[in-house]
């Protein structure tokens, strides 16, 4: 790490030691500062490494303890795309000359430098593109990334980087999908490759996600993955949110379109899927939010656990989006996701970063044996997800708003606090043109 990194990185490690002594729930000024810091703290190295050319040089892998010797290219188109698809919104704010936003600033320029690096061939950090299946995975959450931050990230790189991203994504078609989430990944790319303008994306594969995901919806806001249900976090890790997105693409792209799906009786198939879609998302929200324990932790449970805070990408996300339901109220969504976020980075023997500075498998600190066979240190960049409500500005309602108890904190304080229920969100038969 060079010195001036570690100049960077300094004010990080005397903010993760520093407690909240009084007010426990924090405020909105102090908990947009910690967001930041911890999110520049886990950007930096990568980000720094990779516009210059050397993150594959300089991150030293950690690999699962049951490997399946996968390429190990792989781990660095994990690192940054997932990185990014979680900080593009905070990233796309717009520029000022607050301590802050130097940090934003700095950390743009880098990625932009980074996006170039990653298609060009000449280039050192030029990602893994064809090192077999998991290329579906990481791709997609690139392009996420993009689309998330379409105006700050996208538009500005030049037409030969463009071009590049949309042959590499066409390129993806050498490789099929297993019957899983994994579907989504090939609507995605084929999505963002429709929506950036390509005219010779694969319907087909954005069909095919699209459909099976709506059947395989299973009521009161969760989806199963693939055909038999598992209780585990793909649901905030791939399956609500890129869903929701691929389906607002296309309704950007074609807002009257009736060949995705049609509801019975109406001929606006993908708008009503969206609003569908956002509802199941908005109750998954208030069960995320209710997972949140008063301590701060939330269940340990399912495979992929190393991905940390990822658990909680829908409820940021619908925060970040303004979408958040009437039954959670910035104050609390923030307090909840900061009180975790805490927990996470300043737990009892807390090892989460390396002395270079990249993440380390584990959950609270390092614990190899939590990894599944295709987890890397570059999956772990997941947990950059929870950060999307950075992309609101800081005088927005979701950081001014004063704190508010979360709902397991009044359940377990003997406070008064809202019941759960079911929701009555109808599934109408839908059909395909």
């Amino acid at each position: 790490m060079t010195y001036m990194l570690l100049a960077l990185l300094l004010p990080v490690a005397a903010l993760a030691k520093k407690k909240t002594t009084v007010n426990p729930l924090g405020d909105g000024v102090s908990d947009r500062a910690y967001w930041c810091e911890l999110a520049y703290r886990m950007a930096a190295p990568v980000l720094k490494n990779m516009a210059e050319g050397t993150l594959q040089a300089n991150m030293n892998l950690e690999l699962s303890p049951t490997w399946d010797n996968r390429n190990r290219k792989v781990a660095y188109m994990e690192c940054f795309g997932r990185l990014m698809a979680g900080i593009t919104p905070w990233l796309s704010l717009p520029d000022d000359d607050t301590p802050e936003g130097q940090q934003r600033r700095q950390l743009r320029e880098w990625a932009l430098k980074a996006y170039a690096n990653a298609v060009d061939p000449q280039s050192p950090d030029y990602l893994g593109w064809e090192c077999g299946g998991q290329t579906l995975v990481d791709a997609a959450y690139v392009v996420e990334s993009l689309y998330r931050g379409y105006d700050a990230l996208w538009k500005p790189l030049d037409e030969t980087t463009k071009e590049r991203y949309l042959k590499e994504l066409k390129g993806l078609h050498r490789y099929d999908p297993p019957y899983t989430n994994w579907l989504l990944f090939v609507s995605m790319e084929e999505c963002f490759s429709m929506y950036a303008g390509a005219k010779d994306y694969d319907s087909y594969r954005i069909h095919m996600g699209m459909n099976k995901v709506e059947e395989w919806y299973i009521g009161d806001g969760w989806y199963s993955d693939g055909p038999s249900f598992a209780f585990d976090y793909y649901n905030s890790y791939v399956i609500q949110p890129m869903y929701l997105e691929c389906l607002e693409m296309i309704k950007a792209r074609h807002p009257n379109d009736t060949w995705l799906c049609r509801q019975k009786g109406a001929n606006n198939g993908v708008k009503r899927r969206y609003e569908m879609a956002l509802k199941r998302m908005q109750k998954y929200g208030v069960i995320l939010e209710r997972f949140i324990s008063p301590e701060g932790t939330f269940p340990v449970v399912g495979r992929s656990i190393p991905y940390r805070m990822a658990v909680m990408q829908p409820l940021a996300q619908l925060a970040w989006r303004k979408q958040l339901p009437g039954e959670l109220k910035n104050g609390q969504v923030r307090a909840a996701l900061t009180a975790v976020m805490k927990r996470m980075f300043e737990g009892k023997g807390q090892t989460n970063f390396t002395e270079d500075g990249f993440l380390t498998i584990g959950f609270i600190g390092s614990h190899p044996n939590t990894a599944d066979w295709y987890t890397n240190n570059g999956s772990l960049y997941m947990t950059s997800l929870a950060f999307m409500p950075l992309g609101l500005p800081a005088d927005d309602p979701f950081w001014t708003d004063a704190p508010e108890k979360w709902t397991s904190k009044k359940a377990w304080e003997g406070d008064d606090f809202p019941k759960d229920h079911k929701w009555d969100i109808n599934r109408e038969i839908l059909y395909w043109e």
